[in-house]
């Protein structure tokens, strides 16, 4: 039997050239992650994902979020560890075959599902306490929250002279917060193939919500929604744990509620082990925020 030829795919181009220097870029130390499965002498292995040997500093994402680098058919987040579990990326986290395709599923449906699991049930004797965790709203799906602000304070509005109204420019800018107040303390850059960042969880097979849905397609499905209605970007996956940017954030309490239905809805523990009710977490975490973190316990 003749040996296989060898898959080419966006990474292929790392294991040429290391540095990126073919795609404008200038990439530090770092070393190529294979799909998982099974090797033999008939099947080439396929790169997954690349990861940097170090952590990375302020302005590392800026430096490598570029054009020519979506046009290469990758996109560029941090990678974070946590105490104990400091190169999870290394140890055999991903499962990309196991995820379905973001392109088929809807936002609506796949939210009013995952509402449906964590809304409290009046049946189970959770009625007077969990109504006033999902209060304004009841046991109902409330349905899409509106889109962010247009105009100059919105994801659709001219970049501002700092580029802060630009999503891209707003991500690289939360990722060197971040970084720089020590929520990432020791993040690594990683480029993977992706359409889109929201489908990066999905290409890599990431895990980190698995105790609560183990399909992280349908995880991308909700983020991709977020891209577009509110200018989210991911910028940093830790263990079980997910930073998102976003340029359009409601900037209202009314809105905010929806939204913040939503994220309870994407991430129960932000609420459940956090702010404790919807409406303390619209005030906390949504009205005005650039920054949407969530964990799953």
């Amino acid at each position: 039997m003749a040996k296989s030829s060898k898959v080419r795919t966006p990474l292929s181009v790392l294991a040429e050239d290391p540095q990126g220097g073919s795609i404008g870029l200038e990439l530090p130390p770092g070393a190529l992650i294979d799909r998982p499965g099974r090797r033999g002498w008939w099947r080439e292995p396929e790169p997954l994902l690349w990861v940097s040997d170090e952590a990375v500093g302020v302005g590392a994402l800026a430096a490598h979020r570029s054009p020519a680098l979506a046009a290469a058919g990758l996109q560029a987040v941090l990678f974070q560890g946590r105490r104990g579990l400091e190169r999870w990326w290394q140890d055999g986290e991903f499962s990309p075959e196991r995820m379905s395709d973001p392109d088929d599923h809807h936002v609506e449906p796949v939210l009013r599902e995952f509402w449906s699991r964590v809304v409290p049930d009046p049946e189970e004797g959770e009625g007077e306490d969990g109504g006033e965790i999902v209060a304004p709203f009841g046991s109902d799906w409330p349905g899409l929250a509106e889109d962010g602000p247009k105009g100059p304070d919105g994801p659709d509005g001219p970049d501002g002279e700092d580029g802060s109204d630009d999503p891209d420019a707003l991500a690289c800018e939360l990722a060197d917060a971040l970084i720089a107040s020590g929520v990432l303390p020791s993040p690594r850059l990683a480029l993977v193939p992706a359409g889109r960042g929201a489908d990066v969880p999905t290409a890599v097979g990431w895990g980190g919500p698995t105790n609560f849905e183990n399909d992280t397609a349908l995880i991308s499905t909700v983020l991709r929604s977020w891209e577009d209605r509110f200018g989210a970007r991911v910028v940093a996956l830790g263990f079980d744990e997910l930073h998102v940017s976003v340029a359009a954030p409601p900037r209202t309490t009314a809105h905010a509620l929806p939204v913040a239905a939503e994220h309870f809805a994407f991430s129960p523990d932000n609420i459940w082990q956090g702010s404790g009710t919807i409406r303390a977490y619209a005030d906390e975490a949504v009205t005005g925020s650039n920054h949407w973190g969530f964990w799953w316990d």
